[in-house]
């Protein structure tokens, strides 16, 4: 049993306003949500700082909480939403970013078992391998680092584990990418755990690299991590990456 929280907000950096950019004649909105439905979560809500992200999700009538413009983070935005809803400390809610319209259902669930499966974790998160020297080096294909029983050491937009010895002059070559991971940014929190991750200030990593989770480990959280059972398509992050994924939705394929 979990709930899903889509925090979509408008005015992204990168491609301003691109949850309510059309795919196949509806906002990219939508079609999150439609993942989301399709995850069998017991309850799925979109939460935003804006009437006309409100306004889409009421379209298709997807629950919507408007929250304050000013949270730094999704996950502050979701910590706003639970204490709003009065969900219940134990319960576990999932983070699904608005811009994967392309997220398997099938890895909602996973990572929500992940979390369940393991009560002294704070975060389960999902993973897959790396599958190319220029995915490796990526600063958008954000790397994770983890030990053999899965809990995370470190996520970085660097490439990373770095390989000493097969990497000449700072090139990765064919094999320097061997076993390193790719970060799927799909979260499952117990509302406890995101309530005091919530209160906890930004540390100079999570700063310096945008990424919220390095929060998380900076002050001894666990990250539960485990290989996804699918590879979910590209998130939206540029026009280009828009494109890709009208070609493919707009064709009929999910």
């Amino acid at each position: 049993m979990f709930r899903v929280v889509i925090p979509a907000r408008l005015n992204s950096t990168r491609l301003p306003g691109k949850v309510l950019r059309p795919i196949g004649g509806r906002p990219m909105l939508h079609w999150v949500c439609e993942r989301a439905l399709e995850s069998g979560a017991t309850q799925v809500v979109v939460a935003t700082d804006d009437e006309r992200i409100r306004a889409a999700a009421a379209q298709i009538g997807v629950e919507c909480v408007l929250t304050a413009s000013n949270h730094p983070s999704g996950t502050d935005r979701i910590a706003e939403v639970t204490r709003m809803l009065n969900w219940a400390p134990a319960d576990i809610v999932v983070n699904l970013q608005g811009d994967e319209p392309l997220m398997p259902p099938a890895l909602v669930v996973q990572v929500a078992q992940l979390l369940q499966d393991h009560p002294e974790a704070d975060i389960a998160t999902l993973a897959a391998p790396v599958e190319s020297a220029a995915e490796f080096v990526d600063p958008n294909a954000v790397k994770v680092v983890m030990t053999d029983d899965g809990r995370a050491l470190l996520f970085s937009r660097a490439p990373i584990p770095w390989d000493r010895d097969g990497a000449f002059a700072g090139a990765p070559g064919a094999d320097s990418f061997r076993g390193a991971l790719r970060h799927i940014g799909l979260y499952a929190y117990r509302v406890h755990s995101l309530s005091r991750l919530s209160q906890l200030p930004p540390g100079a990593l999570e700063l310096r690299e945008k990424l919220e989770q390095l929060r998380a480990l900076a002050h001894g959280m666990q990250i539960r991590v485990a290989l996804a059972t699918a590879r979910p398509g590209v998130d939206v992050n540029t026009a280009g990456d828009l494109e890709r994924i009208r070609d493919l939705l707009e064709g009929g394929k999910k």
